[in-house]
């Protein structure tokens, strides 16, 4: 069963219980490109029908919009809104036409749903229309960018709450850990000791950093161009609707949203897109670091790092018998590099507008969705699968600081440069405990030693605040 529909360059059958209609059907023909619609991005959906629905509230305010219709666009964005008929939006994530249609698309579904609940049936145009009345006051190139930008800010409240819970992950390790001591690195080779909470806790604190700078970008989403309509002069607008529109989407969306000063400004550019879009980089590129160091810690585990454990998963190997491999940190690390290359995306799309508008929103739009939803998800299966089943190698990690040579550091204050320098290679050679060759050489007591080398003192949790006069080297540290 199909319905006729006829738009300015001819007619077109639509299946009789779409909620779509022509201008819909012309893009899934024009554009099966990414084979993805528009409601793989739940938030988009909504922001579109946020839109529609605080356009139909201001229209009606401002008289250019009946009650009974206004009333009608706006139960059925409500609809919507609250998770209905999410499957009609069909439209391609990728298209042309700078979003025409997948505003089309929400004007004619919105449509269709508000003449069922009039009592009519779908298409009955004459009475309701798409473009007559669900778009009144508005253009492609206000609704869209506005819609993207409220779907980004509602998408972005469930990313931070797994940032933080993640956050909160590293918090609980840390203090799980927080005796346990270690040898420090850098360039990969062994500095000196720290406890593997402290390391921890630094992965909870950059997290935090990146919670808050994304806090703060998504604020350059909040300005839209409301009222601009087709280039930002506000053509076929009322004076009062800006404002008016401006007042219910704060509203409806509980978003701090502001109309931006220069219309015409605001409708050409898409730099906010590209901040907001360099902060995702910056959270996946640190994340990713994250799990490197992951990786690296639980490396082995019998020739490698083998300091911590990550829980096993999956079997690793289709031909060693029991390799499990670090698989969560290992999609972290990609969902991470998909994110740079939106971010390149995002970049080259907002250099490619040209005059008054961007034609290429739908891929910044797609591009930075996408970062979003994979990040929360990667981000939550760290979380769940890999982090909070961490432990420890205590014992592995107390031979290696016992045994280490980058203990000597903390002896420097009293022993000065030259001598630790000379006991380090000593206890390199000989495989010697520091400690030992330090009592033994008569440098200092074993109480002194074991003060100095004591956990606290190790990593740094306890300071040594008062001058230390430093001792002279005995010739018998020094290796000959």
């Amino acid at each position: 069963m199909t319905r006729t529909e006829t738009d300015s360059l001819g007619s077109k059958e639509i299946p009789a219980d779409a909620y779509w209609g022509i201008h819909t059907a012309r893009a899934l023909d024009n554009f099966p490109i990414s084979q993805r619609p528009i409601s793989v991005y739940r938030d988009l959906v909504v922001a579109l029908a946020m839109v529609k629905q605080a356009s139909a509230r201001a229209n009606r305010e401002i008289g250019v919009l009946d009650p009974e219709r206004a009333d009608l666009i706006d139960r059925a964005s409500q609809k919507v809104i609250d998770g209905e008929f999410h499957d009609q939006f069909v439209v391609g994530v990728i298209q042309g036409g700078a979003g025409t249609s997948t505003n089309m698309n929400a004007n004619e579904v919105i449509t269709n749903i508000a003449l069922e609940l009039a009592g009519r049936e779908k298409g009955d145009y004459a009475f309701l229309s798409p473009i007559d009345h669900t778009n009144r006051s508005q253009s492609t190139n206000d609704v869209y960018p506005t819609a993207v930008k409220v779907g980004l800010g509602l998408d972005l409240r469930t990313l931070l709450e797994e940032l933080d819970l993640l956050k909160q992950s590293f918090l609980r390790k840390a203090v799980e850990f927080h005796d346990v001591l270690k040898i420090g690195r850098t360039q990969l080779q062994d500095a000196v000791p720290m406890t593997l909470g402290q390391e921890f806790h630094g992965f909870a604190t950059t997290l935090g950093y990146d919670h808050q700078r994304l806090t703060e970008n998504a604020y350059l989403l909040y300005e839209i161009n409301m009222g601009a309509t087709a280039i930002g002069t506000g053509i076929t607008t009322h004076a009062a609707y800006a404002p008016r529109v401006l007042h219910h989407l704060r509203e409806i969306t509980g978003l701090d949203l502001a109309t931006a000063d220069d219309l015409v400004e605001a409708t050409s550019d898409t730099g906010s897109f590209m901040s907001f879009s360099s902060s995702l980089k910056r959270n996946a590129i640190k994340l990713s670091k994250i799990c490197n160091d992951l990786r690296l810690l639980s490396s082995g585990p019998q020739a490698g790092f083998g300091e911590i454990n990550l829980p096993a998963q999956q079997a690793g190997s289709s031909i060693m018998p029991g390799k499990v491999n670090p698989v969560i940190p290992e999609v972290v690390n990609q969902v991470a590099f998909a994110v740079v290359g939106a971010d390149m995306t995002v970049t080259m799309a907002v250099e490619a507008g040209q005059l008054q508008l961007n034609a290429f929103e739908p891929v910044i739009a797609h591009s930075i969705f996408q970062s979003i939803t994979w990040m929360r998800r990667g981000m939550r299966t760290l979380r769940v699968n890999c982090v909070d089943g961490i432990t420890a190698n205590r014992e592995r990690l107390g031979a290696m600081v016992g045994s280490s040579v980058g203990v000597v550091t903390a002896l420097t204050p009293f022993l000065g440069y030259a001598a630790s320098a000379a006991l380090a290679k000593t206890a390199l050679l000989t495989h010697r405990n520091v400690g030992d060759l330090v009592v033994e050489a008569g440098l200092m007591s074993r109480e002194e030693v074991d003060k100095q080398l004591s956990p606290a003192r190790l990593s740094g949790l306890e300071a040594i605040t008062q001058a230390i006069p430093i001792v002279q080297p005995a010739e018998n540290v020094v290796e000959s």
